[in-house]
């Protein structure tokens, strides 16, 4: 049997990796519109839900007694169910209809009619709501500072790297749960070094994470997992009225909290009940709200994989996404697990959120490499970070970080790693050497990074979380150290906690403690022009990449190696080429007559070796220019070297001195390296042969494009000169190549005729053939 290559080839691409099924809707494999998905539906009788989504109240489990009691606002309910779910979808995407009137109807809305309304959307679509539906004006991100080592200098240094790239939450979690107050401790101090107001969470049980918050070691958690089902609901050890006292525990204390649910776990636990994943992810988000919790980290989040496996599940994901906000729920969106092997399906994925702008655009985006990332490894990662800023730059697009210099980075980190040291030293924890302090300054890894006395630092956590230690002794501490900025941003956090401004729905901080949120700067998008728009002072950061040059200098350093190059780009347009002859290794003697032998006309541009002395492959012009000639010579045939005036594109350049050679054979030259072998009976944009890559082409190329005009001249048999493909060339030289062609094409004199050159007999050390040979007869 026959088998393609071509198939066999693409079956070891990435995207093979993965696991694609079809649907079986019996076990909750399938994304939406499960056949076993109930149909929209509510019946209110005396202000009391008894009838629901197709369920009587005496049948009811114990969310849909959760949600009919305390999710759905009745008092529009009857409206927004006999509404119908296509007008619904129409609303979301209609400039003319506010997001507040969306909302209106939306919260009095069932599962069924959650999933009913989006199930009319495409993913473009469901972008434009969330642009529209969105809490907070502006989108953030949130990053994931963890280390395989728990290494609480390692995890400083990241934490304040993180704050100042501009990431609004820092969140972490532990390989052994017993480090937990440690790990909180570091990320709490580097993230306040970095940037004034991050808010930070430490992802572990959520008794212990409440305790920590507590001591003033978090100011978030999205630690409450909610589910779709009853069972799954049990089998976690939860109610969703439990839900919602430890939500209201957290908020006594001043801590943030979301809710975390998503696509896909009710079917990994084994308790999906036939009902498809969107169904029941909003089922967990109307409990959500219900439960009094300002947002939610959704997204299927560490699930991701298996909505991938089914038909829609990427758009199930972005659904979900979007129900959360119609819900008025701050969204974490998620595109924090590995969502795919495949680069294409990832940033595929990525873009759903990225583009429209989500509260969050991330759930946790991996400011450490994945070899530490302890969330599972994480979708994106440190090594990532220039591609994000340049897609950015690329878009217009805010995904909630920014560039930063290196140095900046550098002395930032080695703040933090100084801070937490000096924590470590006055509560007689395991010592911070300066060794861990320098390393932690510019690793990679915390395979960078010494050993520790993990015993020591496992007591020294205990004693944080158990202990007399709280927050204002590590205020107290940084103060007395000298560390005045960290422990003034710490207080004033502590501060915040207890006003519990940072509190309302998709509330961050901006870096002077102004909060920021759907309260007091709520998402006006009403259409073009409104809404946030990236530009002014932001769109000048997230343009200003690191890897960013000024053409200007660029064209200004190529241009201080050629006297009289600098004041030639005064004088523009003038016929420059005057500012450089007189120190020209060409020499003009004349105007170029028509040859009437057999010889080869090498036709060079206005800027060769005037204004441009080399390639843009970096090969000297004179060396092109001696190894050309020597390949005519080698086959006997004379040549001439005429200067072009008029034009600075190759083909013309070619045609030109095709016009002139008395065999009618002439090899055209930009200053810039591309070549060109003309003939004189071709149109302009015909040719010989093209040699286009420029940055490809070494001298023994230039020396065969010599040889091989010479036999077209003589009509001899000609195999063409073999050229190497770069196909990677354009996307790294494309700019080089605008600037050059542009300097040749500033010397362009219309109406000028061409000249014919003579050559200095040496250059430097290169010889020039032909420069003291007999030229060919020329007409009169």
């Amino acid at each position: 049997m026959n088998t393609s290559k071509r198939f066999e080839t693409r079956s070891q691409r990435p995207i093979n990796r993965e696991t694609f099924i079809h649907p079986w809707p019996e076990v909750g494999l399938i994304v939406a519109e499960s056949p076993y998905d109930p149909a929209p539906g509510l019946v209110i009788e005396k202000g009391v839900v008894v009838e629901m989504d197709g369920v009587a109240r005496a049948d009811f489990d114990m969310l849909d007694v959760f949600i009919a009691e305390h999710s759905l606002d009745l008092d529009v309910a009857a409206e927004a169910m006999a509404t119908p779910s296509l007008d619904i979808a129409r609303m979301l995407v209609d400039i003319n209809v506010s997001r507040d009137e969306v909302l209106r109807l939306t919260r009095g809305c069932t599962a069924a009619k959650l999933v009913d309304i989006v199930r009319y959307m495409n993913v473009l679509e469901m972008m434009m709501g969330l642009t529209k539906l969105r809490a907070r004006r502006a989108p953030a991100n949130q990053a994931h500072v963890t280390n395989r080592a728990e290494h609480p200098t390692l995890l400083a240094a990241d934490a304040a790297e993180a704050a100042l790239r501009g990431f609004a939450e820092v969140e972490t979690t532990v390989g052994v749960s017993r480090y937990a107050p440690l790990n909180a401790l570091a990320i709490l101090v580097g993230s306040q070094t970095g940037r004034a107001g991050v808010l930070t969470q430490c992802a572990v049980e959520e008794a212990t994470n409440l305790r920590l918050g507590i001591r003033g070691l978090t100011t978030y958690s999205e630690t409450l997992s909610v589910y779709g089902t009853e069972r799954a609901f049990v089998d976690g050890d939860d109610t969703p009225w439990s839900k919602a006292f430890l939500n209201a525990a957290y908020a006594s204390r001043g801590v943030k909290t979301r809710f975390t649910s998503g696509t896909g776990s009710e079917a990994l636990m084994g308790h999906a009940e036939g009902k498809s994943m969107l169904y029941l992810e909003a089922r967990c988000l109307l409990v959500t709200r219900g439960a009094g919790s300002q947002g939610t980290q959704n997204g299927s989040i560490s699930c991701i994989a298996l909505p991938e496996s089914l038909p829609g599940g990427v758009r199930a994901v972005l659904a979900e996404n979007l129900i959360a906000m119609m819900l008025g729920l701050e969204v974490a969106a998620g595109n924090d697990a590995l969502a795919s092997h495949s680069e294409m399906r990832k940033s595929a994925k990525l873009m759903l959120q990225f583009i429209p702008g989500t509260d969050f655009v991330t759930s946790g985006y991996g400011a450490i490499p994945r070899y530490d990332n302890m969330f599972g490894g994480g979708n994106f990662d440190t090594t990532e970070l220039d591609d994000w800023y340049v897609i950015q730059r690329d878009m217009q697009v805010d995904g909630g970080i920014h560039p930063v210099k290196e140095e900046a980075i550098l002395h930032v980190r080695e703040r933090a790693a100084r801070a937490i040291q000096a924590i470590f030293d006055a509560f007689d924890f395991a010592q911070i050497s300066d060794a861990e302090v320098q390393a932690a300054i510019t690793a990679y890894s915390s395979r960078d990074m010494p050993d520790r006395d993990r015993i020591s630092d496992l007591k020294a956590a205990q004693l944080l979380l158990n202990g007399p230690i709280t927050v204002l002794e590590v205020i107290r501490v940084l103060e007395e150290t000298g560390h005045h900025d960290i422990a003034a941003n710490l207080l004033e956090l502590q501060r915040q906690r207890a006003t519990g401004d940072y509190l309302q729905p998709s509330g961050i901080f901006d870096k002077d403690f102004t909060v920021l949120s759907a309260l007091t700067t709520p998402n006006n998008y009403t259409g073009p022009g409104t809404g946030y728009r990236v530009e002014g002072e932001r769109w000048e950061r997230l343009q200003d990449i690191p890897q960013a040059w000024d053409p200007k200098a660029w064209r200004r350093e190529k241009e201080k190696s050629i006297p009289g190059g600098e004041e030639s780009s005064e004088n523009q347009h003038t016929g420059a080429s005057a500012h450089y002859v007189s120190r020209s290794w060409l020499h003009e003697i004349g105007p170029a007559p028509i040859g009437v032998e057999t010889e080869v006309v090498v036709a060079v541009g206005p800027a060769f070796g005037i204004a441009i002395e080399e390639t843009i492959g970096g090969l000297d012009l004179r060396e092109v220019l001696a190894e050309v000639l020597s390949g005519i010579a080698e086959e006997g045939v004379p040549a001439r070297v005429v200067r072009v005036y008029h034009t600075s594109d190759c083909a013309f350049i070619g045609h030109a001195g095709a016009q002139l050679s008395g065999s009618g054979v002439a090899i055209g030259m930009q200053s810039k390296g591309t070549t060109v072998i003309h003939q004189r009976d071709l149109a302009p944009l015909e040719n010989l042969e093209l040699f286009s890559m420029a940055p490809n082409m070494d001298l023994t190329t230039y020396r065969q494009i010599g040889r091989n005009a010479a036999r077209y001249a003589q009509h001899k048999p000609t195999v063409p000169v073999p050229v190497k493909i770069d196909n990677t060339a354009r996307l790294r030289l494309i700019v080089q190549t605008t600037l050059l062609h542009r300097q040749e094409t500033e010397m362009v004199e219309a109406g000028k005729e061409p000249t014919e050159l003579r050559l200095s007999d040496v250059v430097g050390n290169v010889f020039l053939p032909g420069s003291s040979a007999q030229f060919p007869k020329t007409s009169p």
